[in-house]
């Protein structure tokens, strides 16, 4: 459709390389944890983590259907720092797609990804713009693009850029 990001473009600018750890914070179907899944391979390791364990079970099947071996699956809530069960600095990416607009912790979310990733790791934040109109929520619950930045920048984290990601959605890379 158009005007909907392509998680494929998203993953082709995110520098993923054999043997990195990323979670996917809020995986839901499990899109993005199989696509980064397939390019870290058997030496890295994807931690696929979401509220309910509806998603969870989907990512778990779509894995599954792929031949993956190198996804963990956790069900936490990511609004409580630690729920990851992630130890502190250990992932090189953390890829939050479409769940920010969903929280009213947002600054809790970021703190528990801040907390995971290894100093220099990156937070790759996907959200649905705000006065986008058309497909996904309602504009009143989408997440400004200087709100989300205002928001990383309070955590210590660095804009690195923005990408294109349609008509309906940003993409921001920031790092620790």
């Amino acid at each position: 459709m158009e005007g909907i990001f392509n998680p494929q473009s998203v993953v082709a600018t995110m520098d993923v390389r054999e043997g990195m750890h990323i979670a996917d914070f809020g995986c839901g179907s499990g899109h993005f944890t199989v696509l980064l899944a397939q390019v870290i391979g058997e030496s890295g390791r994807v931690t696929a983590l979401d509220v309910q364990e509806e998603p969870l079970e989907a990512t778990r099947a779509r894995a599954k259907a792929a031949g993956l071996n190198n996804v963990e699956f956790v069900r936490a809530n990511l609004e409580v720092l630690g729920s990851s069960s992630l130890s502190d600095s250990s992932q090189d990416i953390v890829i939050m797609a479409n769940i920010l607009f969903q929280s009213p912790k947002k600054t809790e979310v970021i703190q528990e990804a801040k907390r995971v990733l290894k100093s220099g790791g990156r937070l790759v934040m996907v959200e649905w713009k705000k006065g986008g109109g058309g497909l996904g929520p309602p504009d009143t619950m989408r997440l400004d693009e200087i709100a989300a930045r205002q928001l990383l920048a309070q955590e210590g984290l660095t804009i690195e850029k923005t990408i294109p990601a349609g008509q309906f959605h940003f993409v921001l890379f920031s790092k620790k």
